[in-house]
């Protein structure tokens, strides 16, 4: 299993949450939603090996303590956009596993059960499992082998992601399946799906 993330930075990290938010606190929801992350994935840390791919480097202290905490490994993303960096890990993430899921880190919403669905879909009924995000892109994409072309001519950051990514699968010819729609936390609207405890104490 692989979990995207970038090291909260005040002023640079979840910047379009900053007019509603301010710096400080748009980093630290973005640090909370990290652990949250993990968290949520617990119940099968188990069964699956999991792997955080941090952003820029794993230099920030965040991910030496999540690296204490959660039986996982560090790694460094690698690409010049989101679909090399994606391709980069899913690829080296195969090199031992018959399949491989990544995830980022801006989905609340997320549920441990979303994973144990896309597992039992790749190994029964899917070569690939996506899971729409409402902002039109998506928040999980789990894959039995990689290709370059899933992740090839992608407007990555725009609502076009999650239909561009279903032409390349169907280019690709596997079998596909979607998980339920929900939302990745990147404007001041999206707030209200922020569970409350996530939010307290932002200052």
């Amino acid at each position: 299993m692989v979990v995207f993330a970038r090291a909260p930075v005040a002023g640079a990290s979840k910047t379009r949450l900053i007019p509603a938010l301010g710096e400080k606190a748009a980093a630290d929801l973005h640090a909370r939603m990290i652990e949250h992350t993990l968290e949520t994935l617990g119940n099968v840390f188990d069964d699956y090996a999991l792997q955080l791919w941090c952003a820029p480097d794993t230099s920030h202290p965040l991910f030496a303590r999540l690296a204490d905490r959660y039986v996982m490994s560090l790694h460094t993303q690698r690409g010049d956009n989101l679909g090399a960096r994606m391709y980069h890990a899913l690829d080296t993430a195969l090199l031992e596993h018959d399949h491989a899921i990544v995830i980022g880190t801006d989905c609340p919403g997320l549920a441990s059960a979303d994973i144990v669905n896309t597992v039992d879909a790749l190994k029964n009924v899917a070569d690939v499992v996506i899971g729409p995000a409402t902002d039109g892109g998506y928040w999980l994409l789990g894959v039995r082998a990689v290709s370059a072309t899933l992740f090839r001519d992608i407007a990555w950051g725009s609502d076009r992601v999650y239909q561009q990514t279903l032409l390349r699968i169907e280019t690709l010819g596997w079998r596909s399946h979607a998980l339920r729609m929900r939302t990745d936390i990147d404007r001041p609207e999206d707030l209200s799906r922020v569970p409350a405890h996530l939010l307290e104490g932002l200052t």
